[in-house]
């Protein structure tokens, strides 16, 4: 018996120009680099990683926090054995299950004073950049401005959303207002809207620069003269020497800052949860109000469905263990931290010598410090310096497209112990000496 062969199988395949052109943007690669440039260099000391030092965690602590959340649910909140249980295992509510303890936080920490359903519970706050994004672009005359250099996270999603970004420079007290304002003028003059300024007020990444009080009142003036929406991101805000500022959603009279809130460092980062405060109200049919959130709450549904009631039920046992307040949850990190950046800080002080081309800026707090260096530091010298002298960095260039990103690169305090940052900084004095 002959067989007759069919014709030959042939094999899917995509090309790239066919493919949303964000996936092409550089920006999208350089969360690639950040993630995954220890791996590549195992051996190095890493001044890249902006995560939360690991030694302030414990293997037991979910599970108790677990165990704290279901005590919470049926002591406080009355929840029969089959609720707690259906609260835990099901998909549960769009916007979330701990947000009146997000609330309580808030309040605390904060003074900021929050309806609860005016909080989405999001997965990191990643979700919510891309959440309060989609819901304000919604045509190409839409632009977006931003503090610049800016988190990757936040021009990353933008470019997904065909969202462009203006840059406006940071300035010496965080804000350039003067640039700002003719920024905006000049964008809607052009026939632009300016949908919102995404801030980072409290030790920004990448660049650790911070707004003073009256910067913060003076930005909120200029938004309410232009009618201008801010997107406030802060997830370092806790970690301070001492004097713990305002945020501008505490400021805040005439509710036109979204506040954008993680765990990922005051909490756990694994458990990828970050919420939204969204109460602008947005007019709808027939002259009726609602809160931002509810309008941010339907694309999560067609995005996420629901961030992780188990991961949401872990990070509320650690705020209910607390008091619900992470300044009191945070007391040890803050000293971790302070005390790494004092060493990072006073350690470049030592190596480096005034006049010698290399010199930075003193952040008094948070996980990043940026230095200037007398060479082009690019992803070539990132490589070099990982691969000859076993110390890690990141390039400037990664979060802002201006000649001064060039010679600059970011260190991070965060994920290392004194006597690291110290192997680091002699590693990396040495890498500086071979290029000058």
């Amino acid at each position: 018996m002959t067989t007759t062969a069919g014709p030959a199988a042939r094999q899917a395949t995509l090309h790239a120009a066919d493919l949303h052109h964000s996936l092409t943007e550089p920006v999208l690669e350089s969360m690639t680099l950040l993630n995954e440039v220890s791996q590549r260099y195992p051996d190095a000391v890493s001044l890249a990683a902006g995560r939360p030092h690991e030694d302030l965690f414990d293997a037991a602590d979910p599970e108790r926090y677990l165990a704290t959340f279901r005590r919470y649910l049926a002591r406080e909140r009355g929840y029969s054995p089959e609720a707690v249980r259906r609260t835990l295992f099901q998909y549960g509510r769009t916007k979330g299950i701990i947000h009146e303890l997000v609330a309580r936080m808030l309040a605390l920490d904060e003074d900021i004073v929050a309806d609860p359903e005016s909080i989405v519970l999001t997965v990191g706050c990643q979700e919510a950049m891309v959440l309060a994004l989609r819901a304000l672009r919604a045509d190409d005359r839409d632009v977006l401005l931003a503090l610049a250099p800016t988190y990757v996270g936040l021009t990353g999603a933008a470019a997904m959303l065909d969202l462009p970004v203006a840059p406006v420079p940071s300035g010496g007290d965080g804000v350039d207002l003067a640039v700002l304002e003719s920024e905006v003028r000049r964008l809607r003059a052009r026939g632009s809207r300016v949908r919102a300024c995404y801030v980072m007020p409290d030790f920004a990444n990448p660049s650790g620069l911070s707004m003073d009080i009256a910067a913060r009142r003076r930005l909120l003036e200029v938004a309410s003269r232009l009618d201008l929406l801010l997107l406030e991101d802060n997830p370092y805000g806790l970690f301070h020497d001492g004097e713990h500022r305002p945020t501008l959603k505490s400021l805040d009279t005439e509710r036109r800052v979204v506040y954008l809130g993680s765990f990922a460092k005051t909490a756990l980062p694994g458990a990828r949860v970050g919420y939204a405060v969204a109460d602008t109200p947005v007019v709808g049919t027939g002259g009726s109000t609602h809160p931002l959130a509810d309008e941010l709450a339907k694309l999560k549904g067609m995005l996420t469905v629901n961030t992780s009631p188990v991961a949401q039920a872990v990070v509320g046992g650690h705020l209910v263990e607390h008091g619900c307040s992470l300044v009191a949850a945070n007391a040890a990190q803050r000293r971790v931290y302070q005390r790494n950046l004092r060493r990072l800080l006073d350690g470049l002080a030592a190596r480096f010598p005034e006049g010698g081309g290399v010199r930075w800026n003193r952040p008094s707090g948070g996980f990043f410090v940026v230095v200037d260096v007398p060479f082009a530091a690019d992803d070539a010298a990132l490589e070099e310096s990982g691969r000859e002298f076993g110390v890690l960095w990141v390039p400037m260039r990664h979060f802002y497209d201006h000649p001064d990103a060039r010679c600059r690169l970011r260190l991070s305090c965060s994920a290392v112990g004194p006597d690291e940052i110290d192997t680091a900084l002699d590693r990396f004095a040495a890498f500086v000496g071979s290029r000058s």
